[in-house]
């Protein structure tokens, strides 16, 4: 059905003159005459009685009349849903309580006149094919994994640099410690159900271990995060890493320990990645808000692996 016509039927049944139905929609009177005409030929019911005074709705025309109004106010908002300058920001995020989490609350609290949603994709080629066909306008992810580069017109710009902390339950044999460093832990057994393998957690962990001979530890279902607190604090030969962003509630009997991690400290690197030709306005807002909150990057005394600095030079601390 021809959107025009049935604004024009609207136009004229609102006015009830087909030159005022012309003049309000810019166009000729004849223009509108053909317009009701093929509407009319396609519903196959005449719309208007023609008086001398004007145009009167029919029956038929008063029966359509309301589902008239009803498309174009379909219409409307399905423009409105594709118009970066109207629809909300939408950004994917890894997990609701993660670190990209809290600084998109902060974000909200901030700019409180911009609408958001936030989805999570979990799969990194699933964010940037949701960011390529603007699904989504912006991902938090760790930029890219070695040897997946991210396509060209992909941008990533370094956001949270959020560092490692050890969580230990209660008779673990570095509950009582202040801080720990990582030559400390080599020999601890470091227990992350989820790691799947290809992910860009999974490489993160990957270069770890690989740069200070820790023991990680992926075996068994990851049935979430309160299954994972159960098993550490009930498990004194278990630990595990957690992001110091990253807010959990544990019962008060499991005396869970949340231990910095030091010499150096581990650095997750999580990026903000969008489509370089996105226009939605309020990227630009995110941005400033991360510039604006964001602790410096590649600091003296942390660490994070060479590939992450494919899309953000820098120094890197090594062991």
């Amino acid at each position: 059905m021809d959107l025009e016509a049935v604004r024009t039927f609207v136009a004229v049944a609102e006015t009830g003159q087909f030159h005022k139905a012309a003049a309000d929609l810019s166009v000729t009177q004849q223009a509108v005459s053909k317009r009701v005409a093929a509407l009319e030929r396609g519903l196959g019911v005449r719309l208007f009685t023609r008086t001398p005074r004007g145009a009167e709705l029919a029956i038929d025309g008063q029966a359509f009349l309301p589902h008239a109004r009803e498309l174009l106010r379909v219409a409307a908002r399905a423009a409105a849903s594709v118009d970066p300058g109207r629809r909300p920001l939408r950004v994917d995020i890894l997990a609701s309580r993660g670190a990209a989490s809290g600084l998109m609350r902060g974000f909200h609290r901030s700019h409180p006149g911009i609408d958001l949603d936030v989805v999570m994709l979990l799969d990194i080629d699933r964010a940037v094919e949701a960011l390529r066909s603007g699904e989504i306008d912006a991902s938090f992810r760790a930029v890219a994994a070695p040897g997946r580069p991210l396509p060209d017109d992909i941008e990533a710009v370094r956001a949270i640099d959020e560092p490692l902390e050890l969580l230990t339950g209660p008779g673990h044999a570095l509950a009582g410690a202040r801080s720990v460093t990582l030559a400390e832990l080599a020999g601890h057994r470091i227990w992350m159900p989820g790691l799947r393998p290809g992910s860009e957690w999974a490489a993160y962990y990957d270069d770890l271990v690989a740069a200070f001979g820790l023991g990680i530890e992926a075996t068994g279902p990851n049935f979430g995060s309160d299954a994972l607190l159960d098993t550490i604090a009930d498990t004194p030969a278990l630990a595990t890493f957690m992001g110091a962003h990253t807010r959990l509630v544990w019962p008060d009997g499991h005396g869970l320990r949340r231990i910095p991690v030091t010499g150096p400290t581990p650095v997750y690197p999580h990026a903000l990645l969008r489509h370089r030709d996105n226009p939605h306005p309020a990227l630009e807002t995110l941005r400033a808000h991360i510039a604006a909150t964001a602790t410096g990057h590649d600091a003296a005394g942390t660490w994070t692996p060479d590939w992450v600095l494919q899309h953000r030079p820098g120094p890197v601390s090594r062991p």
